[in-house]
C-alpha cells in the first residue's frame, strides 16, 4: 500500500508540473506571418511577426511561448482598435505574457511583434552552422519545443495554423522553406527578399527555414517538383537521393491512394545537424553525410541510410 501511495504521489507531481508548462486556453492561432532577417556574421536575427488569432473567451492577457528572444514592440488589434501590450517574461516557463488595458472580446484578434534573437550554436531553434569550407548558414530545428526560440508562438502541437514565411537574406545566399518561393526581389540594401507561399495548417515544430550557400539537383514525381540541396560544390552527391526520393514518393502515392499534398518536396543536407533527419513539411532536413552519396564508391548500406534516416 505504501508503494502505491508513493507512486500515486509521484504521478500527481508529474501531472502538476506538466500542466504548469501548458499555455492558458484563451486564444488559438490561425496564421503566422513571419519575416526573418538573419545576420550570419553577427550570429543574430531580426524578426517581424503577425499572428492572426481567434480569442476563445474575453481576456486581457495572451500568453505565448518564447525563449532566448527579445521582444521590442508588441501590439494587439481587435474590433478596429489597437493597443500596446505590456510584456512580462516568464523565463523559467519559456513563456511571455502580453497584457492590455482593455480586455479582448471573443473573436478575431491580431498580435504584431517586432523582436530579435541569437543564431545559437546549439543546433536548435534558429541556429548558426558552418560547412567544411567555413561558410556560415542559418537553419531551423524546431522539434520538439524550439520554435519558441525563433518566434513567439503557441508552441504546442495541438495549436495548428498556416504560415507565411519571408526571409531577407544576403545577396548570393539561398533561402529554403516549407513552401515554394513565390517572389525573390532585390533589397533592402545588398540583400534580397524571398517570400514563400502559404503553408498547409500545421504545428509550429514543422515550420522550417534554411539560409546559406546551397546548390541543388532537381527532378519530379507524380507532378511534384523535388530538389535535393547540399552545400555549394556538393550538389552532384545528391543525385542518388533524388532518384530514390522520386521512387519513394511514387510508391507511397500509389500505396495510400492519396497524393503527396504539399506542392513540392525539398531535401536539405546540413553539415551541423543534431538528428538523422527532421520531417518538416515540404522541407526535410538531414544530417549532411546521410544525403551525400558517391555512387561509384558508396556501399549498398550507405545508399540505404538516407531512406532509413527518415524514421529517426
Amino acid at each position: 500500500m505504501r508503494r502505491i501511495l508513493v507512486i500515486f504521489t509521484l504521478v500527481l507531481s508529474f501531472l502538476s508540473l506538466a500542466g504548469a508548462q501548458r499555455l492558458p486556453v484563451v486564444a488559438a492561432p490561425e496564421n503566422y506571418k513571419l519575416f526573418f532577417t538573419p545576420d550570419l556574421d553577427k550570429a543574430t536575427f531580426e524578426g517581424d511577426e503577425t499572428i492572426s488569432t481567434r480569442v476563445l473567451k474575453p481576456t486581457a492577457e495572451i500568453t505565448l511561448n518564447a525563449a532566448d528572444i527579445d521582444l521590442h514592440e508588441v501590439t494587439i488589434s481587435s474590433s478596429g482598435g489597437t493597443q500596446a501590450a505590456k510584456v512580462t517574461p516568464k523565463k523559467d516557463k519559456e513563456m511571455v505574457v502580453l497584457s492590455i488595458e482593455k480586455p479582448l472580446s471573443a473573436g478575431a484578434a491580431t498580435i504584431h511583434i517586432i523582436y530579435s534573437g541569437t543564431l545559437n550554436n546549439e543546433m536548435r531553434g534558429f541556429y548558426l552552422g558552418k560547412d567544411d569550407q567555413g561558410r556560415k548558414y542559418a537553419a531551423s530545428q524546431f522539434e520538439a519545443t524550439d520554435a519558441r526560440r525563433a518566434f513567439p508562438s503557441f508552441d504546442e502541437p495541438a495549436y495548428k495554423a498556416t504560415f507565411d514565411i519571408t526571409a531577407v537574406a544576403d545577396k548570393g545566399l539561398v533561402a529554403i522553406s516549407n513552401q515554394k518561393a513565390i517572389s525573390d526581389t532585390p533589397g533592402p540594401g545588398d540583400k534580397h527578399t524571398v517570400r514563400f507561399a502559404t503553408t498547409a495548417k500545421m504545428s509550429t515544430y514543422l515550420a522550417a527555414l534554411v539560409v546559406g550557400n546551397f546548390e541543388y539537383v532537381e527532378g519530379e514525381a507524380d507532378g511534384i517538383p523535388i530538389r535535393v540541396y547540399n552545400p555549394s560544390g556538393k550538389k552532384d552527391l545528391g543525385k542518388f537521393p533524388l532518384e530514390a526520393t522520386e521512387q519513394i514518393l511514387l510508391y507511397f502515392d500509389k500505396y495510400f491512394s492519396i497524393k503527396y499534398p504539399y506542392g513540392k518536396l525539398d531535401l536539405v543536407g546540413l553539415p551541423d545537424f543534431s538528428a538523422g533527419a527532421m520531417e518538416n513539411v515540404g522541407c526535410i532536413t538531414f544530417r549532411e553525410v546521410l544525403l551525400q552519396i558517391d555512387e561509384e564508391h558508396a556501399s549498398p548500406r550507405a545508399q540505404l541510410l538516407p531512406i532509413s534516416s527518415w524514421e529517426n
